[in-house]
C-alpha cells in the first residue's frame, strides 16, 4: 500500500484542454445597397473652334485679350487692309469701264436697228452689234464679281469670334506674314458650358452595366452621372449621358461614351482628366460582406460560417460586385447566419469557437488554473 501510494503522488497533474479559439462574427442581414461604376475619361470642349487667317497678309492688330471670354462677332484680329483696298479700287474701275462699254454697245444696237430695217446696211453689222452687247453683258458681270470678291478678301482683314466662348493664347504675332499657301491658325475658342466628358466603355462594362440597371429598373441613359475632379472633388452639377456610340471598335473592344455636366463657373477644362461615377440606382435584399471576410482558393470563393452549438464549418459562396470595401453575396448565405469576419486563420472545420460581434475589443486571456493544496 506504501507503494502505491508513492506512485500515485508522484503523477503530474493532467494539463487543461486550450480554450476555443476566439473570432470575430458578423450576422448576416439584407439591406438595400446603392450600384454604382466608375469610367475614366477626358473632358473637351462640345466645341472648338479654330480662328485662322483666310487671306495673305500682315497681322497689325490684336484685339482680345487671351485666356478671356468673346463674344461671337467680336474683332479679334486686323490685318494690313491697305494691298485689299486697293484691289478692291481697281476693280472697282474695271467694273465701271464694263458698264460704259456696255452702254456703248447698247447705243450702237438703237442707231444700227432702223438702218438694217430699211436695208441700209447689211445685216451683219446689227449682228455683230448684238453680239457686242451680249459680250458686254459678261463682261460687267465679271467685273461685278470681281468687286465682290475685293470686298470679301477685305472684309476677310478683320478676323472676327465665329462662336461665344473662351479664347486661347495667339499664335501668331503683330506684323507676322499669315495666310500664305495655307489659312494660318491664330488662336482657338472654347464654349466651356456645358463641358463634355468623353471615355471608352470596354463591351463587357457595358453589357454589366446594363444588367445592373435591370435590376433597378433605370436605363443606362436616364441614370445621373457625378463628375469627380482630378483634385477628387465632385463637381456640384449632375450630369447625363448624351451619346452612345452604335458599334463597338473591333481594335479595342471599347464604346464611346459622351456625357455633359454644367459648368457655369468654367472650372473645368477641356484637356482635364476625370471619372465619372454612375449611379445605377438601388438593388434591395442584398447580402454584403467585408473583403477579409471572404477567403479565395482555386478561383473560387468561401466563407466561414458559426453553427448554432458554436462549431465553425466552411461554405462556397458566390460572390458579385465590389461596393466600397465590401462584396455583394448573390448566392450561398441566408439572413441570420453568423459569418467570420476575423480571426479566419484560427478556424478549422467542425471545431468549436467562442464568436463574439466584431468590434467587440478582445478579451484579457485567462488566468492560468493553479494547483490546489490539502
Amino acid at each position: 500500500m506504501l507503494a502505491v501510494s508513492l506512485v500515485t503522488g508522484c503523477k503530474k497533474p493532467e494539463t487543461a484542454a486550450p480554450p476555443p479559439p476566439v473570432v470575430a462574427v458578423m450576422t448576416v442581414q439584407t439591406a438595400a445597397v446603392p450600384l454604382s461604376t466608375t469610367l475614366i475619361g477626358q473632358l473637351d470642349s462640345p466645341g472648338n473652334v479654330e480662328v485662322r487667317a483666310r487671306v495673305e497678309g500682315f497681322v497689325d492688330k490684336m484685339l482680345f485679350i487671351e485666356g478671356t471670354e468673346v463674344k461671337a462677332g467680336e474683332l479679334l484680329f486686323q490685318l494690313d487692309k491697305k494691298p485689299f483696298e486697293e484691289r478692291l479700287a481697281a476693280a472697282k474701275g474695271a467694273l465701271a469701264e464694263a458698264e460704259a462699254a456696255l452702254k456703248k454697245y447698247g447705243r450702237d444696237v438703237d442707231r444700227l436697228r432702223p438702218l438694217a430695217d430699211k436695208k441700209a446696211i447689211p445685216q451683219q453689222d446689227l449682228d455683230n452689234a448684238l453680239a457686242a452687247v451680249d459680250v458686254g453683258m459678261a463682261g460687267v458681270e465679271t467685273a461685278r464679281a470681281r468687286v465682290e470678291s475685293a470686298l470679301l478678301d477685305l472684309g476677310y482683314c478683320e478676323i472676327k469670334a465665329p462662336v461665344s466662348g473662351l479664347i486661347g493664347g495667339k499664335q501668331v504675332s503683330i506684323g507676322e506674314l499669315v495666310g500664305k499657301g495655307e489659312p494660318t491658325l491664330m488662336s482657338t475658342i472654347s464654349a466651356l458650358d456645358p463641358i463634355w466628358f468623353y471615355c471608352n466603355v470596354s463591351e463587357v462594362e457595358y453589357l454589366r452595366a446594363q444588367e445592373k440597371s435591370k435590376l433597378t429598373g433605370k436605363a443606362v441613359e436616364d441614370v445621373p452621372l457625378t463628375l469627380i475632379r482630378p483634385d477628387g472633388g465632385e463637381h456640384p452639377a449632375p450630369g447625363k449621358f448624351i451619346f452612345i456610340d452604335r458599334a463597338v471598335d473591333t481594335r479595342t473592344g471599347t464604346l464611346r461614351v459622351r456625357a455633359e455636366f454644367p459648368n457655369p463657373e468654367k472650372l473645368l477644362r477641356p484637356g482635364m482628366f476625370a471619372r465619372v461615377r454612375v449611379d445605377l440606382g438601388t438593388r434591395k435584399d442584398s447580402i454584403r460582406l467585408p473583403e477579409r471576410a471572404i477567403v479565395s482558393l482555386q478561383g473560387k470563393s468561401f466563407v466561414w460560417i458559426v453553427s448554432p452549438d458554436g462549431r465553425a464549418s466552411q461554405r462556397p459562396v458566390t460572390t458579385g460586385e465590389q461596393v466600397g470595401r465590401d462584396f455583394l453575396i448573390l448566392d450561398g448565405l441566408v439572413p441570420g447566419e453568423i459569418v467570420i469576419v476575423e480571426g479566419i486563420h484560427k478556424a478549422r472545420e467542425g471545431m468549436p469557437v467562442t464568436a463574439i460581434p466584431a468590434g467587440t475589443p478582445p478579451a484579457s486571456p485567462a488566468a492560468a488554473a493553479q494547483p490546489t493544496s490539502d
